[in-house]
């Protein structure tokens, strides 16, 4: 597996290694060791989780609150999304900026979500099955959220605007000027 850090230094886009020929194909979709070497330290994956969704879903921008706070390793099984990444670490350089990586079936590149960044997607095939590993457990108590379409973060979704689909939940969060942040850590 190749690893490349992306303008937000701290997310990390994972590449496999496909092999395949007339039979099929075969990769490794996860492999600790080779992980925590690239970041020099060790990731402890608790939770899978997986999602269906139709053209024009939104999910997000979800985060957890310490003590909670998850690092996600999300890939897309089925399909194709824009998948974004909003740092919202207080003190940190890149803090309110955002990464939006398209990830599909086809590539099988996954993205490296660390804690103190608010992420959501949005499908842009017909449908999509999306999939992540988390390193700690869902807590609802810590569930926060932000504002997919707050203006000021300027996140193009890839959809038509009267396209996007999203939860009631989703839809009430708070535009990131109020929301809540993560203390940055050097």
């Amino acid at each position: 597996m190749d690893f490349k850090r992306l303008s937000i230094p701290d997310v990390v886009l994972c590449k496999p290694q496909v092999l395949g020929d007339e039979r099929g194909y075969f990769l490794e979709t996860f492999r600790q060791d080779a992980l925590d070497a690239f970041l020099g330290v060790s990731l402890d994956f608790c939770q899978d989780n997986e999602s269906q969704s139709a053209y024009g879903v939104l999910r997000g921008l979800h985060c957890q609150l310490p003590p909670h706070a998850q690092t996600k390793l999300v890939r897309v099984v089925q399909g194709r999304v824009l998948d974004v990444v909003l740092d919202i670490r207080q003190g940190s350089p890149t803090f309110g900026k955002h990464v939006a990586v398209e990830l599909d079936s086809e590539s099988k590149q996954q993205l490296l979500v660390p804690k103190g960044f608010a992420h959501g997607f949005a499908v842009l095939s017909k449908t999509a099955i999306f999939a992540y590993k988390v390193d700690a457990y869902y807590d609802k108590d810590s569930e926060r959220g932000i504002a997919f379409d707050d203006p000021e973060l300027g996140i193009d979704w890839g959809l038509p605007w009267d396209q996007i689909q999203t939860s009631v939940k989703d839809s009430s969060f708070p535009c990131f000027k109020d929301a809540e942040y993560f203390e940055f850590q050097k």
